[in-house]
């Protein structure tokens, strides 16, 4: 009998962790610990790519050694590239479009800048869309001179679906 509870107590006690352990998986996929679903290896400039509402165009980009800005010119620490881009919510309800990043060849991930000084038709860190609207503007990097890969999301925290438009290396304007 003492035989018999001791198997059962080990049996009741695997099936507990083995509970444990599938409830730990479902939580943690639940909260998106997953990747991003990558829409299509890569796109280029002209190309509409959606991410789930948002619709993305890169019209074009520019490298810039120096902003004209009031009252003297900006100077970058590295170089600024400008990329116009347009944006559409095509979905059916109001949705914000997050901040991009570039993305060099070596990994390396760079945000945009939160000073649009000297950028005309700055497209701005707040861009809230609502249905079938767009933004139409230029975002500014300061990044050092290299070819990228800008990253396209819908910001969403779970599911997030990304895309990435090719920007090629150019030399930077002179002033």
């Amino acid at each position: 009998m003492l035989k018999w509870r001791i198997m059962m107590y080990s049996s009741n006690r695997v099936v507990l962790l083995a509970s444990a352990a599938v409830a730990v998986t479902a939580v943690f996929g639940a909260f998106g610990c997953g990747k991003p679903q990558q829409l299509r290896a890569e796109y280029r400039a002209g190309d509409p790519v959606k991410t789930g509402a948002l619709t993305y165009t890169v019209l074009e980009s520019s490298w810039k050694s120096q902003l004209d800005a009031f009252p003297a010119p900006r100077v970058p620490d590295r170089n600024f590239l400008l990329i116009h881009v347009l944006v559409t919510n095509s979905g059916g309800t109001e949705v914000s479009a997050p901040s991009l990043k570039l993305e060099n060849t070596s990994g390396d991930t760079f945000g945009e800048s939160d000073n649009g000084a000297g950028v005309d038709q700055w497209l701005g860190l707040l861009r809230r869309l609502s249905p079938a609207q767009s933004a139409d503007g230029w975002i500014l990097f300061d990044v050092p001179t290299n070819a990228y890969k800008l990253r396209l999301s819908d910001g969403a925290f779970e599911g997030e679906k990304v895309a990435y438009v090719s920007i090629p290396l150019s030399i930077p304007d002179k002033p």
